[in-house]
């Protein structure tokens, strides 16, 4: 089996899925994160997004593809959690400046 390799941020993200505060150290300060239509603007509120959703989901992510668009990574990853239709595979699309995240979209 091979394993995926992600960029940094993108690795740390996922790895620290829920971990709230460490994710909100993966996203630059004034980050824009869009989950299924909902934009939360800045680091403080995508990190109490992120925490209400891991707490009500409890969901693990589990990147299986990633592919390259313009400036965007796009990684495909299944979903599994406390929610219907679990699982589900998510289309993560995340945009990164100097080390960080810019920018990300979530979308079925």
């Amino acid at each position: 089996m091979s394993t995926l390799t992600l960029p940094e941020p993108i690795a740390a993200y996922f790895a620290a899925e829920h971990n709230p505060e460490a994710l909100a150290h993966c996203f630059t300060a004034q980050a824009v994160m869009t989950d299924f239509g909902h934009t939360y603007t800045g680091v403080e509120a995508i990190q109490a997004f992120l925490a209400e959703a891991s707490a009500k989901y409890s969901a693990t992510s589990v990147p299986f593809a990633i592919e390259q668009e313009d400036e965007f990574q796009l990684v495909s990853t299944k979903v599994t959690g406390n929610f219907p239709g679990s699982p589900i595979i998510l289309s993560y699309r995340f945009h990164l400046e100097r080390g960080l995240i810019a920018s990300l979209e979530i979308t079925a």
